[in-house]
């Protein structure tokens, strides 16, 4: 291990006691590990559940703190009941990241843990997240921030750790597969995450399904694209996604990346 885990961990060490913001995915599974390795019960592990987390990921959450045997509080959020999260502005990661925020500064006070962190990375800050300004008047810590960390150094400690997140696609919320300015609701939430656990038992690892009213927008990685075109996947992905409630399918021969709605913002600016 080097310079940037050992800062990380002193300054873990520093807070006498942390909330983490839990999520399961790379950065917080990694940064939950480190906290309780130093500061033991005095590292709390919080997980909002709400319709807009992806299937599958609150049951890692769950299995993760308990092998690590780590207090881990859940709580419900109701972002969606908030009209300026629902009506999906180009901030609406702000107005989702508030309310997360919030129930943490209420465990936070309850438990008298003087610290919140999230798994933000340096990576993060050169994308569009409205969150870390929700984050800032929180008074939140982004300890990976901190220590310098990108994305490649926390998938390389996760695997040197045996991290079951080491070499995990990304999964945001789900409301990151809709057009700002597009209503999100629990009905459309549900067609989306119902349309993506369908790819997982399909076995593809990484990809997104973009909402765009009767239309579903298949993004597949580079490399399991060619998949897509045997006929039987082909046509059972189609009348899957039918059954479940869109009109049409189509598969974006760009490809998986990260953040593809806010293209649309950098030709607005």
């Amino acid at each position: 291990m080097d310079a940037k885990l050992n800062y990380l961990e002193t300054l873990l060490r520093k807070t006498n006691g942390a909330i983490v913001a839990f999520s399961a995915g790379v950065d917080s599974t990694f940064l939950l590990k480190i906290a309780y390795s130093v500061l033991g019960e005095r590292a709390v592990a919080l997980t909002a559940v709400s319709p807009t987390v992806p299937p599958g990921e609150f049951e890692a959450a769950k299995e993760f703190a308990k092998t690590l045997n780590c207090r881990h509080i859940v709580i419900d959020s109701n972002e969606l009941a908030n009209p300026s999260f629902a009506q999906n502005p180009s901030n609406r990661c702000f107005f989702c990241k508030d309310e997360l925020y919030r129930l943490c500064r209420d465990q936070a006070e309850k438990l008298d843990i003087p610290v919140i962190v999230d798994g933000t990375n340096l990576d993060d800050l050169k994308d569009h997240r409205p969150g870390l300004k929700a984050a800032k008047e929180w008074g939140i810590r982004h300890p990976l921030v901190e220590a310098e960390m990108t994305k490649e150094d926390i998938r390389r400690y996760s695997r040197a750790l045996d991290l079951p997140t080491w070499d995990k696609p990304s999964s945001p919320c789900l409301s990151s597969r809709f057009p700002y300015g597009t209503e999100i609701n629990l009905e459309r939430l549900r067609k989306i995450g119902a349309c993506e656990t369908y790819l997982k038992e399909l076995r593809f690892r990484e990809f997104r399904v973009r909402y765009h009213g009767d239309l579903a927008r298949i993004e597949l990685s580079a490399h399991e694209i060619g998949r897509f075109f045997d006929e039987t996947t082909r046509q059972a992905v189609v009348k899957k996604f039918k059954e479940i409630g869109f009109n049409y399918v189509s598969l974006d021969l760009q490809g998986y990346r990260t953040g593809s709605m806010n293209e649309t913002l950098a030709k607005a600016i």
